[in-house]
Parts: C-alpha cells; sequence; structure tokens
C-alpha cells in the first residue's frame, strides 16, 4: 500500500505537485475517510463526509471536494477551534 501511494506521488511530481501538497491532499482524505471507518462521522456535517465525497460524480468531485475543505476549514465551523 504505501509503495502504491509513493508511486502516485511520483505520477503526481511529474505533473508539478510537490510531495508536501501531496502528503497534505493525503492527510484530508485520510481524516475523511478514517471518520467513517471508526464511527465518528456524526462530529461532521451532514453532506460534507466521505460518502458525500464518494457519492459525487468523478466530473464533479474534485469541485465538491474544494467545497467541502473550504465548508470544514471555514471559521465558523465547529471543527476549527483556537488552540
Amino acid at each position: 500500500m504505501v509503495a502504491k501511494l509513493w508511486n502516485l506521488c511520483n505520477v503526481l511530481k511529474d505533473d508539478g505537485v510537490t510531495y508536501h501538497q501531496y502528503i497534505t491532499e493525503l492527510t484530508y482524505l485520510l481524516f475523511l475517510k478514517m471518520a467513517q471507518e471508526t464511527g465518528t462521522e456524526d462530529q461532521l456535517p451532514a453532506d460534507y463526509r466521505w460518502g458525500d465525497l464518494e457519492d459525487q460524480p468523478a466530473p464533479d468531485r474534485l469541485e465538491f471536494y474544494k467545497i467541502l475543505l473550504i465548508h470544514l476549514g471555514s471559521p465558523g465551523s465547529r471543527l476549527v477551534t483556537a488552540a
């Protein structure tokens, strides 16, 4: 699995995506997936969960993902708090 992820990283690197950008996006996706897998998705707003991303038609998925990240990271989100 790890080798497969790094191979994808190398492909994206050829398209101008840095390792940092790749790891950042992978982390966001893993966060959403792990919330589903661990049963903690109820802490995320409805319509902004892994299944909602997965349900999007392929051509619309990236745009939905961007909106999802903006919503989850917005200052009004209960998930964003100052430490």
